[in-house]
């Protein structure tokens, strides 16, 4: 692409996720750090929804929900709208869009005034590696050394962030250093067959400033964790932090922070329809973007809710990296790599209606203006187990697009 000797800072996270021995006899003190912590987060309810997929979904008034325990939100005016949309010729259309609806909507609906929230169960902060890093990225704060990764025909330096025990399999999508106030594409979804309980594997945007501690993220997208929600179905999630995953951020509204405006999308929540194999494909827009000092996020038509731009420091002003792709983790159980699939499993190489795609690439500069980005290059961390295939600009309907996936171990990935 023309871009040797190009220096930029490639966010890998790897994640651990350690087990937890179910029905272990907690202490009296974690006893009550548990009821605490349940508390804090399962705000009174005006309604409670029992979906089939085992959720619960509690309807929360909008000025009650976990975000306003934070402190730097004590008096937040909640901004239910955005001030504005970035402009910009897509070709995805509301004509186009299909219903994106989440499994709990079959059992009932959220009052006006209140927003959906799932509740937390005793069980899933007993998953997690700790009370304290309940729905928290936790990984080793002694990596993190910049090292040159062979990147053929690239020269890019690649900002490594890896564990010991657990390594994170990536194929990505990046832009160059610039400065961006948002992001729009479109993925098709599927449902990756995840191997071990505390692996993962996920489809997601990444806007990402600062370096080092200071490193400030936002992520959405759409993921099987097993760890975190206790099951396989497929789920969107966000995710933010401000120094670089040590005590800000987590995942969905497992802490405060997100603002969510939306009654009928909740962080979290699992969906059913996914695309098949040689046959329909099913989609998932998605828009972040900066408005009135927020950040904003909308999938299909729906404002979700915002990240307050309070909440950071570098992104509180810009992006500085807008990255798009597939994320897995291995914890080479037995010795060996994981099964866990990335996308639909399949290497990008078989391309549509079998690989996994992102399609109509866009950033927002600081115009507001929706722009195809310019200089964008891939990253596979090992293409023997997940790959990625840059598209190119074909049509005005795929845009700015790349395939990426695969299906872990194989002959060539051990």
């Amino acid at each position: 692409m023309g871009m040797v000797g190009y220096t930029i800072a490639l966010v890998v996270i790897a994640v651990i996720v350690s087990p937890c021995v179910y029905g272990k006899q907690l202490s009296d003190q974690e006893e009550i750090k548990v009821q605490r912590l349940l508390k804090r987060l399962n705000k009174p309810a005006h309604k409670s929804i029992k979906s089939e997929d085992g959720d619960i979904i509690d309807c929360v008034p909008i000025t009650n929900q976990p975000a306003f325990d934070h402190p730097l939100l004590k008096n937040h005016t909640i901004q239910m709208r955005p001030s504005f949309i970035p402009e910009g010729v897509s070709t995805y259309t509301k004509k186009e869009a299909k219903a994106i609806t989440q499994v709990w909507h079959k059992n009932g609906v959220c009052p006006d005034n209140t927003v959906p929230i799932r509740r937390t169960k005793k069980e899933d902060i007993l998953r997690a590696k700790s009370i304290e890093s309940f729905g928290k990225k936790t990984h080793d704060r002694s990596f993190g050394k910049r090292t040159h990764q062979n990147n053929p025909g690239e020269g890019h330096e690649v900002h490594l962030l890896c564990m010991v025990l657990t390594v994170g399999h990536y194929a990505i999508m990046s832009s160059r250093n610039g400065n961006y106030y948002g992001t729009k594409f479109v993925m098709n979804t599927w449902r990756p067959e995840v191997e071990d309980p505390n692996e993962f594997s996920l489809a997601q945007t990444w806007l990402a400033s600062g370096d080092g501690s200071d490193l400030n993220t936002i992520e959405a997208g759409l993921q099987v964790y097993p760890g975190l929600y206790g099951d396989n179905n497929i789920r969107l999630f966000i995710y933010w932090t401000s120094d670089y995953y040590q005590n800000t951020g987590c995942y969905n509204n497992r802490c405060s922070g997100f603002v969510q405006t939306s009654k009928v999308i909740t962080p979290g929540g699992s969906y059913t329809q996914v695309s098949q194999y040689d046959g329909d494909q099913h989609e998932f827009p998605i828009l972040i973007w900066k408005s009135s000092g927020n950040w904003w996020l909308m999938i299909g038509e729906e404002y979700v809710g915002y990240w307050p731009g309070n909440l950071f420091t570098s992104l509180g002003d810009r992006a500085t990296t807008v990255q798009w792709g597939g994320e897995i983790v291995n914890r080479r159980t037995n010795g060996r790599h994981t099964n866990t699939d990335m996308g639909s499993g399949r290497f990008a190489d078989e391309w549509y209606r079998k690989a996994s795609y992102f399609r109509k690439l866009e950033t927002v500069d600081g115009a507001n203006t929706l722009r195809e980005p310019q200089g964008i290059y891939s990253y596979a961390s090992n293409g023997n187990c997940y790959n990625i295939k840059a598209g190119g600009t074909a049509s005005s309907y795929w845009g700015h697009h790349f395939f990426y996936g695969g299906p872990g171990r194989n002959a060539n990935c051990l």
